[in-house]
């Protein structure tokens, strides 16, 4: 996945942070053994992920491959293992 900048986008990162802060807090309030808490933290978690597809949406997440890079690419991969 390094050489595909697979989940370097705004996006990416901040779904990612707004589920993890979800899993801090509900981690935090099942320790304590409160019940809506966890719950909250469970809908934080929910709403990372809807907050990185609607930035997705919006523009600031990996655009799709076009056929022309996947086939440079498909070309590049087959001159380096016939190469190796």
């Amino acid at each position: 996945m390094a050489g595909s900048a697979h989940g370097h986008t705004p996006a990416a990162w901040t779904g990612v942070i707004i589920s993890f802060i979800g899993f801090c807090i509900a981690g935090v309030f099942m320790v304590a053994a409160n019940v809506p808490g966890f719950w909250a933290g469970v809908g934080v978690i929910v709403l990372g992920g809807i907050v990185g597809g609607a930035m997705k949406v919006a523009g600031l997440g990996m655009p799709k491959e076009s056929a022309a890079v996947a086939a440079a690419r498909d070309a590049a991969t087959a001159v380096a293992k016939a190469h190796a």
